[in-house]
């Protein structure tokens, strides 16, 4: 075989050779790689998004909305299709209102899309679109917007920039107002530039679910008005106002001061729109006798008549000295609650002993949470009776050695104008989709009976007397029979672990009309200034929020009951 045979079989043999790794390789790429290099070509053509209904609107018993979604600018950029960055973040920086440096940082970046603000105030969105910049875009995003302001802002709280809910109801129903999610895959050019297809807005997912709640804005109004002038009147730290439906527990306001603004929340801390309402604990002091008196008359421990001895407004209880605000001899059990003497609420506990009077505390709800549909809510504080002190039996029953809030203390005292029956109290009444539908409706619900119809109304007489010729004369309301009971409690001075002779609680907890109750209300005022009685801070406040709201519901005045209350006394 020649040299020029050679050559060609050499030749041929490579020719093979390349033929046969650029078969391999076309093998490798369309068929053993196909399906990787496809998602990579989809990756580089195709942008995957996540498209989301409008979150849930939130209205009032009569449909006034509380809470409500509204379309606003989100401002996004394209570092890719930008030729002078720090050119357009000189422009951007006056109308975002964020510093140059920063905008030109993220347009510098190796990014086909950087978002530069979200969710701007639409006068921006209008001042950008004039500037006209290539490279820089504008999205239309949802965001919550509450119309009522600082109204009820402690309940209802509000979502997060991802809209997300954080606090009040926006957290707790979070699952339930937020809308639908769905990804929808939306196409690149050539320069990775989003295109967004026709019909984009078709495409939008269901709308979350519409929550109907037991509040009442008008009565949610006067309650709010009626707080913040009576803690700036007593230059209080704070205050807490609770109205609800005895029968039902439903809540018509829950007001708490001081207030916020939802729609503004950035530059606050927790401790503003914590909604103290739920959260925070306090020793009720007298108010506490009522629960005391119902056990006493259930259990035959104490009639209204029983006569009971005040010692004088002195008592040594385990070494220690009990007093009264005034020098009470004898007196019956029901001008014990009237005058709120401290030795007889004493007395009256230590005949009812450590396990009764526990036991009643329990049932009333103390030491446990209400379970109303807000998060937040805290258990209060009740010791069991092994771990209770010499004293304790006493202190207890005076209102001292238990923490309850103020959602407990009116629910508690509900009971009472409920004819001995423990309701659940709750905010949220129904639950409807995007159709109007309803979903989900919640119906009254009785937790137990905690005293008998008999004890609930000759308590109810006794917590009469409390208003017309006690230490609650201010709560009267003209025309309407008011059952209810002042509180002042000493609040531990936290340096000294003592009780303090400076910070107190002032409080009024009652209902009205105490024949057919349409209202229990709570008012609690936390360090006033000043006379810190609750008969003088907090029940004036019980007066005025019930005078306007039983007006304003068109409850009649009885006018024989308006004559008596305005004879001397």
């Amino acid at each position: 075989m020649g040299p020029s045979r050679g050559r060609r079989y050499s030749l041929l043999a490579l020719m093979l050779a390349g033929f046969g790794i650029i078969l391999f390789r076309l093998v490798t790429l369309q068929v053993l790689q196909a399906a990787e290099l496809t998602a990579r070509a989809d990756r580089q053509h195709q942008k995957s998004v996540t498209l989301e209904g409008a979150r849930g609107t939130v209205i009032d018993r009569h449909g006034k909305v509380l809470a409500m979604n509204v379309e606003v600018p989100s401002i996004f950029g394209v570092p890719t299709s930008l030729d002078n960055p720090a050119n357009a973040a000189r422009f951007l920086s006056p109308v975002l209102h964020i510093r140059r440096e920063e905008i030109e940082k993220k347009l510098r970046q190796e990014k086909h899309f950087v978002w530069l603000a979200r969710k701007i105030e639409p006068e921006q969105g209008h001042r950008l679109e004039q500037l006209s910049i290539d490279g820089i875009g504008m999205v239309m995003e949802g965001r919550r917007f509450y119309p009522k302001g600082p109204l009820l802002a402690h309940v209802l709280g509000f979502v997060g920039m991802d809209g997300i809910g954080l606090e009040g109801l926006e957290r707790r129903y979070e699952t339930q107002l937020h809308g639908e999610k769905r990804m929808t895959i939306l196409q690149r050019d050539a320069l990775g530039r989003t295109v967004f297809p026709k019909g984009l807005r078709e495409q939008v997912p269901a709308a979350g679910h519409a929550l109907t709640l037991t509040i009442d804005e008008v009565i949610q109004y006067i309650a709010e008005k009626e707080l913040e002038q009576a803690v700036d009147h007593s230059r209080a730290k704070s205050g807490t106002i609770i109205v609800l439906e005895p029968q039902s527990g439903a809540i018509l306001a829950m007001a708490v001061s001081p207030r916020f603004d939802p729609n503004a929340v950035a530059a606050l801390t927790a401790d503003r729109w914590r909604n103290r309402a739920l959260t925070d604990t306090y020793e009720p002091g007298s108010t506490m006798k009522v629960v005391v008196a119902a056990a006493a008359l259930e259990e035959r421990v104490m009639m209204p008549g029983s006569m009971l001895f005040g010692e004088n407004g002195r008592m040594t209880v385990a070494s220690t000295t009990i007093h009264d605000h005034e020098k009470l001899g004898w007196m019956t059990f029901a001008e014990m609650i009237q005058k709120s003497s401290n030795i007889g609420a004493a007395k009256t506990g230590m005949l009812l002993g450590e396990s009764r009077l526990y036991r009643y505390l329990q049932a009333f709800g103390f030491g446990q949470r209400t379970d109303v549909d807000l998060p937040g809510e805290v258990a209060g504080l009740l010791k069991s009776p092994r771990e209770w002190g010499r004293r304790s039996l006493a202190s207890i029953s005076m209102g001292q050695e238990v923490g309850v809030t103020p959602l407990q203390m009116v629910s508690a005292v509900a009971a009472i104008a409920n004819d001995g029956v423990l309701m659940k109290p709750y905010v949220v009444s129904g639950m409807r989709d995007q159709k109007g539908q309803l979903v989900k409706e919640t119906l009254p619900h009785v937790k137990r009976r905690v005293v008998s119809p008999v004890t609930a109304r000759t308590l109810t007489t006794i917590l009469e007397g409390v208003v017309t010729s006690g230490t609650g004369t201010k709560a009267a309301i003209p025309g309407f029979r008011v059952a209810g009971k002042t509180g002042t409690a000493q609040k531990v001075d936290p340096r000294t672990g003592a009780y303090s002779s400076a910070l107190s609680v002032g409080s009024f907890v009652g209902f009205v009309p105490a024949d057919s109750p349409r209202l229990a209300m709570i008012v609690v005022i936390d360090e006033p200034q000043g006379e810190a009685w609750g008969g003088v801070v907090a029940a004036p406040v019980f007066r005025r929020v019930g005078e306007q709201v039983l007006t304003y519901l068109g409850v009649s005045r009885d006018d024989q009951v308006k004559i008596a209350m305005v004879a001397p006394q």
